[in-house]
């Protein structure tokens, strides 16, 4: 790796990960000003994970990979000071993201980053995000609180069952019948949690599974996809559970 002037994610999806949890937490509660710094914080401590995980998988140039870690991570720290300062209670989501986190440092060194369990582990991780949204809003912990992680833990699971049945395991006809199973599910799964409105914002990732699953698709058409498919999820699913 070159040396860069400023070291930043180039996936999409991480970036839908980080913000859309963090949103629907947020709506879920009361917006307040102290969302701003706890967003910041969290965004800085993404930005951190990307350059030390890289660090581990590329021995060239680690030490500006370590560099810019450090430096987001020092960032994410001045902005959640004041989030923990005002909500100590955010502090216990610290274990189980030390956990998560292992299991995708430990991925990354066995370099198999695209298996499954490292998926799903990133996922309910950023999907915490939410739940700290929520509980900055007003929130408790409470069902509203794990519907939220819920319901984002199943629309990127969506989207990594998506990716997987339109790239690397496109013409592996499990993956495909895997990712049609899923999304077959997932209204009886929300009808079952009570939900049975949050169906409508899954309709778009189901369609788009159906549709594309064991099709060639560009890359920019998929990342297209799955940005009208978040944009969408978060509006549809802020409008119910306000309800």
């Amino acid at each position: 790796m070159k040396k860069r002037s400023i070291v930043i994610p180039h996936e999409h999806g991480g970036w839908a990960m980080v913000s859309v949890p963090f949103l629907l937490g947020m709506f879920a509660g009361k917006p307040q000003l102290m969302h701003l710094p706890l967003f910041m914080g969290w965004l800085l401590l993404y930005l951190s994970s990307y350059p030390f995980l890289q660090s581990m998988k590329n021995k060239a140039n680690r030490r500006d990979w370590i560099k810019w870690g450090t430096i987001y991570g020092l960032l994410a720290a001045c902005c959640l000071a004041l989030p923990l300062l005002s909500h100590p209670a955010l502090l216990y989501f610290g274990p189980l993201l030390l956990v998560l986190l292992s299991v995708n440092i430990w991925h990354t060194r066995h370099k198999s980053e695209r298996a499954l369990i490292n998926d799903l582990c990133a996922v309910l991780l950023f999907s915490i995000g939410g739940a700290a949204a929520y509980l900055a809003g007003g929130g408790g912990w409470d069902r509203m609180m794990a519907s939220v992680v819920l319901f984002c833990f199943l629309h990127f699971t969506s989207s990594v069952f998506f990716v997987k049945a339109v790239f690397r395991e496109r013409e592996n006809r499990r993956w495909v019948a895997y990712t049609r199973v899923y999304h077959g599910l997932l209204p009886f799964v929300l009808w079952a949690g009570g939900y049975p409105w949050m169906i409508l914002a899954y309709a778009f990732s189901a369609a788009r599974a159906f549709a594309f699953a064991g099709k060639p698709i560009r890359p920019w058409k998929a990342g297209i996809i799955e940005i009208v498919g978040a944009v969408q999820f978060v509006i549809l699913s802020a409008a119910i559970i306000q309800r």
